[in-house]
């Protein structure tokens, strides 16, 4: 777990003393606030009665749901964290990636990690922006199985990193929603956008480990094991026919104009 610094714990202690619990269990509901983004928390601890979710705007549940004495002490202890993490910078994000780590094909919600530094109450994390500085702030950050995924929407960058290694791909027109990754330490990845599900294999890669990748492959992506080496994709070709038909029906249903159909489809048909 993220280490309190002094002035963290000093906030605990005085919402402890406010709220009647202990600095064990305000420290719990922190972090489950943190990784709720500030809005939520799902929490299990005694003082609390066990597990219990809050939501910010009036929903709350306990597992001594009859408590009512004891829910609006818990209500109040959670909308003072929130309005605490709300001023503190670098904590909350605007937006997070949609995941899911077993194969599938939904999305589920990844919540945001540790703290990405700024803040006077956590004790920085040296991998919280693991991400090349000059991409600046993510739009999106999450994490499955060995990856870590970092969004900028703006800048139309995807960094991801698994082991040591760290790439940067081109996103081009795609506004991504979310990962998913199937089973198991060789799964493919895969996101999704407009265009629907779509491999990441797909997307020109811009650079590994801070060093420009000048022929900007698109059907390249690094293995997801332990040593972290990239690997060709067998599957471009394949890749591009699935995105052509979906493209197709996307047209059919009259989501894209003809000339969107025509630009997309001669860019997909360039990778081949």
């Amino acid at each position: 777990m993220q280490q309190l610094t002094p002035e963290g714990q000093h906030v605990v202690n005085e919402l402890a003393g406010k709220h009647g619990f202990s600095p064990d269990a305000v420290t719990h509901m922190l972090f489950a606030v943190l990784n709720g983004n500030g809005t939520m928390a799902q929490f299990s601890h005694g003082e609390f009665g066990g597990s219990g979710q809050w939501m910010k705007g009036g929903m709350l549940m306990l597992g001594d749901m009859f408590n009512n004495y004891l829910k609006g002490r818990v209500d109040g202890l959670c909308w003072d964290i929130s309005n605490i993490l709300a001023v503190q910078p670098g904590l909350l994000r605007s937006g997070s990636f949609q995941s899911q780590s077993q194969g599938g094909s939904g999305y589920q919600q990844q919540a945001n990690g540790a703290p990405t530094g700024g803040s006077s109450l956590f004790v920085p994390d040296p991998e919280s922006n693991w991400w090349p500085s000059e991409l600046g702030s993510p739009s999106a950050t999450g994490a499955q199985n060995n990856a870590r995924y970092a969004y900028f929407a703006n800048g139309r960058r995807l960094a991801v990193k698994t082991g040591s290694d760290v790439w940067v791909y081109d996103t081009l027109d795609h506004q991504i929603g979310g990962f998913s990754q199937q089973q198991g330490s060789g799964g493919s990845i895969t996101f999704g956008s407009q265009y629907g599900t779509v491999n990441l294999s797909t997307l020109p890669v811009v650079s590994r480990n801070g060093q420009l990748v000048q022929s900007r492959p698109a059907a390249f992506e690094p293995a997801w094991n332990a040593s972290s080496a990239p690997v060709a994709s067998t599957r471009g070709s394949d890749d591009v026919i699935v995105a052509l038909e979906k493209l197709g029906d996307l047209k059919a249903k009259g989501i894209l104009t003809e000339s969107e159909f025509s630009a997309k489809k001669a860019e997909l048909l360039s990778r081949l």
